[in-house]
């Protein structure tokens, strides 16, 4: 009997030894992953100098609130905070609404050549080789260079409807079978029965899809050549010229601010990101 409680002592004192090592380790990544953000917010009350020497700082070197000062007389900042809030929010309830519509689509067996349109999606995923079309489209209907094509190209997200088409395919079918009797359509089916069950995943693939399209900064510069019509991520691109004085600390206090609504959205939504995954996971 005592050798058993011997062993069970020895084993709690392991099992506690392996806690505080996976403390450590996870404190260690922790620091790795926050240090670029906390650098960010060291350099926006940094003096430029220091700021462009890109020494590794851990304390602040005085407050320099001079770098938002700089930021505000930016001409244009507003326009382009505008239209960055204007896209995201538009862009993000049609992807969403296109996700709902094409994941619930892929999963009925009626649909024409279901399997072949859905691994084309997939494959899409892989491959960005429909920049090149997509830009030829835009064109050819007038309508690059126009507020239209910060949200088109980023209404079909295949990773969304991949997410929400599985998450569609774990639930009974009995469920979509019971309001089919009971005289409801497709467009019932979806927006009455399926849209308030799948609620996580459409949750998640809303910030997903936020995300995305408001950090976008790829398809907006090959689209747009309008200055007064850039966007956020694109007016970072104004403060950095090679052959010209180079304001850093204005950039990362601007880098930090383009970065605030992404946070806060993710803090404020955390939960349902998790529980969207976790259940998609578990049920697929």
């Amino acid at each position: 009997m005592s050798q058993i409680k011997a062993k069970r002592k020895k084993l709690s004192a392991g099992d506690k030894a392996f806690n505080v090592f996976n403390y450590l380790l996870f404190g260690v990544f922790t620091l790795i992953c926050i240090y670029p953000f906390y650098y960010m917010i060291i350099n926006t009350i940094s003096a430029n100098n220091l700021s462009a020497s890109g020494a590794i700082n851990f304390l602040p070197q005085g407050v320099h609130l001079s770098n938002y000062k700089a930021l505000l007389e930016l001409n244009g900042l507003g326009s382009a905070a505008l239209v960055s809030i204007g896209k995201t929010v538009i862009g993000t309830a049609l992807t969403v609404m296109a996700t709902a519509f094409l994941g619930f689509m892929f999963t009925q067996e009626r649909m024409w050549k279901r399997k072949f349109w859905y691994r084309f999606v997939v494959i899409t995923m892989y491959f960005n080789a429909g920049l090149i079309p997509m830009f030829i489209t835009m064109k050819n209907l007038n309508l690059t260079n126009t507020f239209w094509v910060y949200v088109i190209p980023t209404i079909i997200q295949p990773f969304n409807i991949i997410l929400v088409k599985t998450y569609v395919e774990s639930l009974p079918r009995a469920l979509q079978e019971a309001a089919e009797i009971d005289g409801c359509g497709k467009i019932g089916i979806l927006f009455r029965i399926l849209v308030p069950v799948v609620k996580p995943a459409l949750m998640t693939a809303s910030i997903f899809a936020f995300y995305w399209i408001w950090q976008d900064f790829f398809q907006p510069l090959i689209f747009m050549n309008t200055t007064e019509k850039f966007t956020l991520s694109l007016a970072l691109n104004l403060f950095l010229d090679p052959n010209t004085y180079n304001n850093y600390g204005a950039l990362f206090a601007m880098s930090l601010l383009s970065l605030i609504p992404a946070l806060v959205i993710f803090i404020i939504f955390q939960s349902y990101l998790v529980e969207g995954i976790a259940m998609d996971g578990i049920k697929g």
